[in-house]
């Protein structure tokens, strides 16, 4: 029996005596469900009764709401809570320390919710026995004080965001047997004093970050019966000690690095049921011995080099259900017993060949598809008809669904075939086909390879994106009879599967590779982060060259990414369209074409936008009449759309409020959540800002940039519409009140440096449209679900023309983060925002803020501090206490040193943003660390500027910051806060309502 059956058993049989559950566990339990975010607990009646929600006998959609005691204590007379199982709820709170209250708690499982917060080390004064927090949010390190848990048996963190490295003191659980760790941000070595586990039955660690090989110490877990380490980041090869495992009946182990090795030795392994050893670089042939495996029913093998015939041995085989042999260097005559069976795929080998006399590339079930690769033509001989008797220059597929028209009046061909595990199927009177490998393990039978949209997309083109087709594996589009050539491959995606909502269907992440003519394009490609979200559609192009005839376009699934939400079997490569077309010689293609006249309309309404800005376009009136006739290079929305998404902009929705207006946060009818700006009708320099923040960022479209969905401008409204970001600012992650504060280790501080500094790179340097962004600050850095950093605001954007050495232009920023040349002569290059990334880096190691507001006795000046533990030889003293030695001292030495590069204030020491990303990255190191600060941040008077002051000299009229800066998420909505706060300095997110906004006032007057 398990362990929720005997809990629940002592439940029904203590809870018939009448017992009630102690006062004390009862108010426990209050604070558990509002940490939780529980809200229909009921407390009138006791919660041993099984009453109101406290019990659910059967459980319906793998929802689970059941609080299980025990009232066996004290002669019967007293119950305890033992069980709490909260599966499937979308539970939006944190994960509750306060279960140590409970004192005689042994499981909890809220796998399936949309928690959030760290593990806390509490738990390992408890005596749990299982813990289950699969499908959350959960950040932070695996704490090492849970190896404090003499009697747990089961840890189940799967499909979260962990970071950091597996604590060496796991090896000191005594009974452990199921330790699941799959889908997180784990990186490091498997600690040796693993070796230990000698109770542990399954592990799983697959996509993951580790670092290292397979250890041989496995051979120790004597007791193992599922071993899953696919995608995991380790490097092979497969030890040979695996041989001693011999209870295992679930092997999996995929996407190795290293040296290649043979066929480990497995002959032992009778019980075995699954078996996958794929692309682990094993070469040689497959050993007869395999054939002792009579159990086996899932045999994988794909994507290795192996070579040499299909032994005979095999026939023993009788019970595998799938055979997968794809992508070797397979040869000799197919064995007959083969040519019968079902779901074997022997797809992309050299030189087997069938006895019969047809050469199908399907046979029954049987997928012999490009074995061998082809004839002189280059076309695979399977395909019966080499020849061509016309060649063509284009192909255009809508996968997974029927023939459709796209916006520019172009026919893509149905692709209808429900596909298989091992299905090639070629389209009727076309020149393409497909090849689709692999079946949906661990999922219900009924997983289809096809996969249609309920929700609409709003987006060019969205027809193409209703229907998409899966694969558990490889899924190869094969085209023949093309014109030789260079031709441009459109790939659309849409991710149609996972929602966008705050539930824990949001939470899945699809990820998998893409390759062209069997080069790699795309590497660990996530559809929902390169679009901006789900139901979004977005179009990657590359460049193809066909020598002989043929293209060939794989998607490949390389074991990372989740596979159990919202359901188990759900990951695995989707495409919805291809489009494939020959560029005709030198001359221009349309996409260029489009993208010139793009341009130049966009340059042009730049132009009508800066001389209105300036005046000279600008007319009195209503905002409508101010933006009248001005085509906005963004999506429309109507004012009915938005009422509707914030119910009437009701003040219950309401998120912030700034000098620019209020925002309240929408839900649009596809379940898009969305950020609503709502300019203020008093606001002159919020319309200019709002023209220039629609010019500047709807041009713009990198993953590291918040995403403008579109404006609304009917009437006196005038409406900025963005994504929704669910994990607020930086700022207030960092130092914010502390019931706001995210856990952030050193490696998720670490991406987040990384991902600021690419969309900087990006304005920089890669976008078609080089951009200064001039106000980057912790508040203008937003954090989505899956702490992925975005940089917004760009009210103050300013475009960096190629052939002007700086732009001469009116200052605007924040205090404490503009760059003393811009500051001082309004001499503005992009290395004035390379100086505010510095700062900004600058707080995330430190976890202090550059803008803290004290009196000049108390002065605390991030930067000066910096310098100053430099000269002392302790710039270790920079780090954010709250991160202990949980860090890589190495990673955080260079970060410091490229803060104190950035912050230089000689504009031109300071480094470009690609080359920040490259040493952040370590893929460069650094040329030589920053002597000292060429000028004290301390010791700056007047006329240079106060980096932390509150007063700034100069000729240029200055704007503190960003006016179309809003409080998307302030702590309060305190009226007096919104009173007497200053207008000309708004942050996107607060992160304090200060109270001294009145003395800066007074001091700025003094200008």
């Amino acid at each position: 029996m398990s362990i929720t059956g005997l809990l629940t058993l002592i439940f029904l049989v203590g809870f018939a005596s009448g017992q009630s559950l102690p006062p004390d566990e009862v108010e426990s339990l209050r604070v558990i469900a509002r940490t939780l975010g529980k809200g229909n607990w009921n407390f009138s009646v006791d919660p041993c009764s099984g009453l109101s929600g406290w019990l659910t006998p059967d459980p319906q959609n793998k929802s689970e709401n059941n609080l299980t005691c025990n009232c066996s204590f004290a002669n019967n007379t007293i119950c305890h809570v033992v069980s709490i199982v909260l599966k499937s709820q979308n539970l939006n709170g944190s994960v509750p320390r306060e279960l140590t209250r409970l004192p005689f708690l042994q499981q909890i499982d809220l796998s399936r919710n949309y928690l959030n917060g760290t593990i806390p080390p509490e738990w390992g004064s408890m005596k749990l026995v299982n813990i289950s927090l699969l499908g959350n949010r959960v950040t932070g390190s695996l704490p090492k004080e849970l190896a404090s848990i003499s009697t747990l048996s089961d840890l189940v963190l799967e499909i979260n965001q962990l970071t950091g490295s597996i604590p060496q003191e796991f090896g000191d659980l005594p009974q452990i047997k199921r330790l699941l760790l799959t889908s997180n941000n784990l990186t490091g070595e498997l600690p040796e004093n693993l070796a230990k586990l000698t109770t542990l039955t399954e592990f799983l660690i697959g996509d993951n970050n580790f670092q290292g090989s397979i250890p041989n110490f496995i051979g120790s877990w004597s007791n193992m019966t599922t071993l899953i380490i696919q995608g995991s980041g380790l490097s092979g090869p497969i030890p040979s000690s695996i041989a001693s495992l011999t209870k295992l009946t679930d092997l999996r182990i995929s996407d190795l690095n290293g040296n290649e090795s043979k066929f480990p030795l497995l002959n032992n392994m009778t019980n075995m049921k699954t078996l996958i050893l794929r692309s682990c670089n094993i070469v040689g042939e497959l050993p007869s011995d395999i054939g002792a495996m009579t159990n086996l029913q899932v045999f994988d093998l794909s994507f290795n080099k192996l070579t040499g015939r299909i032994p005979d041995s095999l026939t023993a085989l009788s019970k595998p259900t799938y055979l997968y042999l794809t992508g070797n260097s397979l040869s000799g005559p197919l064995p007959p017993w083969m040519e019968g069976r079902k779901n074997i795929d022997l797809s992309y080998n050299n030189n087997l060949t069938l006895e019969s006399s047809t050469s199908d590339c399907q046979k029954h079930k049987l997928n012999f598809f490009a074995s061998p690769k082809g004839n002189s033509s280059g076309i695979v001989s399977c395909l019966r008809s080499p020849s061509c008797q016309q060649k063509y220059s284009s192909l255009h597929i809508n996968c997974g669904g029927r023939q459709e028209v796209d916006d520019k009046g172009t026919s893509y061909e149905e692709d209808t075939d429900p596909g298989g595990p091992s299905n090639f199927h070629r389209q009727s009177n076309s020149l393409w086909g497909f090849s689709s490998t692999g079946h949906f393990l661990d999922g219900t039978s009924n997983l289809q390879y096809i996969l249609s949209n309920n929700p609409s997309i709003s987006s060019p083109n969205s027809k193409l994106c209703a229907t998409a087709r899966l694969s558990p594996l490889s899924l190869t589009y094969y085209g023949f009879c093309l014109i030789n050539g260079s031709y441009t491959v459109n790939l659309h995606f849409a991710e149609i599967m996972f929602t966008n909502d705050s539930t824990y269907r949001s939470l899945g992440r699809r990820i998998f590779d893409v390759y062209i003519q069997g080069e790699l394009v795309l590497k660990d490609f996530n559809i929902e982060n390169e679009a901006g979200g789900v139901n979004k559609a977005i179009t990657k192009e590359f460049t193809a060259i066909v020598t002989d005839s043929t293209l060939d376009i794989r998607f490949y699934w390389a074991g990372k990414g989740t596979n159990a939400l919202p359901n188990k079997g759900i990951y695995g490569p989707l495409i919805s369209a291809i489009s494939v077309e020959r560029k005709n010689g030198n001359s221009i293609s349309t996409g260029a074409i489009v993208g010139i006249v793009v341009a130049v309309i966009f340059a042009v309404l730049l132009v009508l936008s800066i001389l209105w800005w300036k005046g000279c376009l600008r007319r009195k009136g209503t905002i409508q009449h101010d933006l009248k006739g001005l085509a906005l290079h963004t999506g429309s929305f109507t004012l009915r759309q938005i009422k509707a998404a914030t119910n009437n902009f009701d003040p219950a929705n309401k998120i912030g409020e700034g000098g620019f207006g209020p925002v309240y946060k929408g839900l649009l009818l596809d379940g898009t959540i969305i950020a609503v700006k709502q300019l203020s009708s008093k606001s002159k320099q919020g319309n200019r800002e709002f023209v220039n923040e629609i010019g500047m960022i709807s041009a713009l479209q990198h993953p590291h940039l918040v995403k403008l969905y579109g404006c609304c401008i009917e009437g006196d409204q005038l409406l900025l519409i963005y994504e929704y970001l669910e994990n607020n600012s930086l700022a207030r992650a960092l130092f914010g009140p502390e019931e706001h504060q995210l856990h952030l280790d050193w490696p998720t501080r670490h991406k987040i440096c990384i991902g600021i500094a690419r969309g900087l790179a990006y304005l920089h340097e890669e976008s078609r449209l080089k951009i200064v962004h001039r106000d980057i600050k912790a508040t203008n850095v937003l954090l989505d679900k899956n702490l992925v950093p975005k940089i917004s605001d760009f009210g103050l954007a300013k475009l960096d023309e190629e052939d002007n050495t700086h732009i001469s232009t009116r200052i605007a920023g924040t205090f404490g983060y503009m760059a003393p040349e811009y500051a001082m002569r309004g001499y503005l290059t992009d290395k004035a925002d390379v100086y505010s990334f510095g700062v900004v880096l600058l707080e995330v190691i430190s976890g202090r803020s550059n803008t803290s507001i004290r009196a000049k006795a108390d002065g605390f000046y991030l930067l000066g501090w910096a310098n100053s533990l430099k000269e002392k030889g302790a710039l270790m003293e920079l780090v954010d206490p709250r991160l202990e030695s949980n860090f890589n001292r190495k990673e955080v030495m260079t970060a410091i040193n490229v803060a104190l590069l950035c912050t230089n204030a000689e504009a031109t020491e300071r480094p470009s943003m690609s080359a920040v990303v490259s040493i952040l990255e370590g893929k460069s190191g650094i040329q030589g660390f920053v002597s000292e600060l060429s000028v004290s941040t301390e010791k700056m008077n007047l006329k240079e500027t106060m980096i932390e002051g509150e007063s700034m000299s100069m000729d240029a009229p200055l704007t503190t910051s960003s006016t179309s800066a809003v409080d998307l998420y302030p702590i309060t909505l305190d009226t007096e806060y919104w009173e007497t706060r200053d207008q000309s300095r708004q942050l996107l997110y607060p992160i304090s309502l200060d109270t001294d906004w009145e003395k800066r006032d007074q001091s700025r007057q003094l200008l």
